[in-house]
């Protein structure tokens, strides 16, 4: 272990996994040089080269290759001593690592979020989006902390505490004149504008659309929320989103919300590996989320 610097090996995994030092550099915050310096006395300590450069892109050597594949294991381990003593330590402090989905993190999370900064300043927490397949592999790898992503999923190594039920809105231009409920039929008959494929949330809809009894072709796909209702307000079309999404004032073009029929909604769950260490800052995440989802933050149905 001595002479091995840690920055050192996370500067080479940046480099890597980015295909750039000035990536890298970005990544970290640091300057350019300061990252080809760490690699540089990386090599120097183990007497190979670790990177070369193919084109504009920056990729490792055999060996490269070969170190590249035990960071991960590395840094897990470390993880892992830290949560095992941090319950020794005084105070709530430490980092959590959250990953949540886009929605969430737009208009729930920062509130909770927030609130808990303000009340334990010295804990670090930061936030990765990205759908839920996403974020489970990056939770069973030790790479998060926890978890807050919609249902339904399947891991054993996980443990899933469901939250908060979400109900889902169709949503349209303010001037619109529908009323009421609104029928996989009736939406069926609109130009859509839906989320991209391949999240939960738009395999529940895509689900309670063929309940039409045909398949529905959107006018466009988009990956965020903002967007979509943008779109929407501008009279391109309909959606349907969830309803912590359509908050008055988030957008420049208002859209209105109508209920569907038949109902039809997420469930969020918290979910965290079943043999992660609960330090008193992730515990303070986790309740955070909690009371937040059972109080008239996570109850928003506009």
């Amino acid at each position: 272990m001595r002479g091995f610097n840690l920055d050192q090996l996370q500067a080479f995994a940046d480099v890597v996994d980015l295909g750039s030092f000035s990536a890298a550099a970005a990544r970290q915050n640091l300057s350019q040089p300061a990252i080809s310096q760490q690699v540089k006395l990386l090599e120097t300590r183990l007497g190979v080269r670790l990177i070369e450069r193919i084109g504009k892109r920056a990729m490792p050597t055999p060996a490269g290759q070969a170190l590249r594949a035990h960071i991960g294991p590395i840094d897990r381990a470390i993880r892992n001593a830290l949560d095992a003593v941090a319950p020794f330590g005084n105070g709530v402090k430490g980092q959590v690592r959250v990953g949540c989905g886009a929605t969430a993190c737009i208009y729930f999370l920062p509130a909770v979020l927030a609130g808990i900064q303000r009340d334990y300043p010295d804990l670090d927490i930061s936030v990765k989006t990205g759908n839920t397949g996403d974020m489970i592999r990056l939770i069973e790898n030790n790479e998060l902390d926890i978890g807050f992503v919609t249902l339904p999923l399947a891991s054993r190594a996980l443990e899933i505490t469901p939250v908060m039920k979400d109900p889902f809105l169709a949503i349209f231009a303010a001037d619109h004149s529908v009323q009421g409920p609104v029928s996989p039929d009736e939406m069926a008959e609109m130009p859509l504008v839906l989320f991209e494929q391949g999240s939960n949330t738009r395999t529940l809809v895509d689900a309670w659309l063929r309940k039409a009894g045909r398949r529905v072709h959107p006018v466009m796909e988009l990956g965020s929320v903002e967007a979509i209702k943008e779109l929407v307000g501008a009279g391109l079309g309909a959606s349907i989103l969830p309803s912590m999404a359509v908050i008055d004032g988030r957008s420049n073009l208002p859209v209105r919300g109508r209920p569907l029929e038949p109902a039809m909604g997420r469930d969020l769950a918290i979910v965290m590996r079943r043999d992660k260490t609960l330090t008193q800052g992730l515990r303070v995440v986790r309740d955070g989320i909690i009371a937040a989802a059972n109080s008239d933050l996570g109850q928003n149905n506009p």
